[in-house]
């Protein structure tokens, strides 16, 4: 058995947050009390959690494994293993691996992966169209057989409305959500930092917030249309929040989630100010690759370093996203991963919180 001891207990279910004990004995929760009233066994291992909160194991819902086919930035083993460090118990690992996860027999290869050297529950989400290229609808019921939890192309929006409702239709029929990644490719395209005074200054190419709020828009009317369950992935702009509430507020399957903490944009305020302006919001941002998703190589990048801005548009490989820490860093082992049925502990302040 174990007793976690004097932390601060937070269970949103129960509407619980004080300092109490816990005993766990095995994966199970055997009880929770006021701190030194819970009764303990000989023999029971103590963790004193002072200064620490205890919880739950969180959920990842968009993290990125990389395996297969991109393993030199990111496997399920390393991944899940930074999951465990920072209290998630379980992870939905994106299709936009090489080969894309597409097909069953793909989503049971991360599910073996996952089997024999995960540290926490690993739950696939397919594609919505074969390859993510956005021109045909994937086995979605073959991957649902096989196990995934929901569907996306992520990376890129689902490319037409028509595919768009065809993967919603059926995915309506199978209970699965689609999970999308909200953008006009054709506003976006080339964009380096979000449109403005300054990005016309520095000239740099900008991104309008309509670039997202274009997409969701026709998305929440499409699962209106088709009563799917949508979930928009890493939303930054208020007339697409606006667009969710709306779609919440006639009860519509729609929910969100916030942009990412590693999905840096340079903004006006940060591109014009602070440690020698552009280069000092450059330094703050960058990592890596300069937060490159292409290692180095894209045009974009190349346009803004000659003019000294290095932004982040995207998920720097360097921090790593979803449950991935960068390998070496947070990615290191741990000996006793929480358990969902347990209890997961997290340091705070410093308790790593995803996106």
């Amino acid at each position: 058995m174990l007793l976690i001891k004097n932390g601060r207990v937070i269970d949103p279910a129960t509407k619980t947050d004080a300092s109490l004990d816990v005993l766990l004995d095995g994966e199970k929760i055997k009880e929770v009390g006021p701190a030194g009233k819970v009764a303990v066994p000989q023999g029971t291992e103590v963790f004193d959690a002072s200064e620490l909160i205890v919880a739950p194991g969180f959920i990842d819902l968009h993290a990125h494994l990389r395996e297969p086919g991109q393993e030199s930035s990111e496997t399920i083993e390393t991944g899940t293993r930074a999951a465990a460090r920072g209290g998630f118990t379980a992870v939905c690992c994106m299709p936009n691996t090489r080969p894309v996860n597409d097909n069953a027999s793909v989503t049971r290869f991360i599910l073996d992966r996952a089997k024999a050297g995960g540290s926490v529950r690993v739950w696939p989400i397919g594609a919505a169209s074969v390859g993510s290229n956005g021109e045909a609808i994937a086995e979605i019921a073959g991957m649902k057989e096989a196990g995934i939890v929901a569907v996306s192309d992520d990376g890129k929006p689902i490319a037409t409305a028509k595919l768009t409702r065809q993967v919603m239709d059926y995915c309506r029929s199978l209970d699965l959500p689609v999970i999308e990644h909200s953008e006009d490719v054709s506003l976006a395209a080339g964009a380096v930092m979000r449109e403005g005074v300054t990005s016309t200054r520095l000239g740099l190419r900008g991104m309008p917030a309509a670039a997202e709020s274009v997409c969701v828009t026709r998305d929440v009317q499409l699962a209106e249309l088709t009563g799917a369950r949508l979930h928009v992935a890493h939303l930054s702009a208020k007339a697409s929040l606006e667009q969710v509430r709306w779609a919440k507020s006639r009860g519509l399957r729609v929910s969100c989630e916030r942009g990412r903490a590693v999905r840096f944009e340079v903004q006006d305020e940060s591109a014009a100010g602070g440690a020698g302006g552009p280069r000092g919001a450059a330094r703050r941002l960058g990592g890596r690759n300069g937060g490159c998703h292409c290692h180095g190589s894209c045009t974009a990048r190349a346009s803004a370093e000659r003019r000294g801005v290095r932004s982040r548009t995207v998920w720097d490989p360097g921090i790593r996203n979803g449950a991935g820490a960068g390998t070496g860093t947070i990615g290191a082992q741990r000996e006793n991963s929480p358990d969902a049925d347990g209890g997961a502990i997290h340091g705070w302040p410093g308790a790593r919180a995803g996106h």
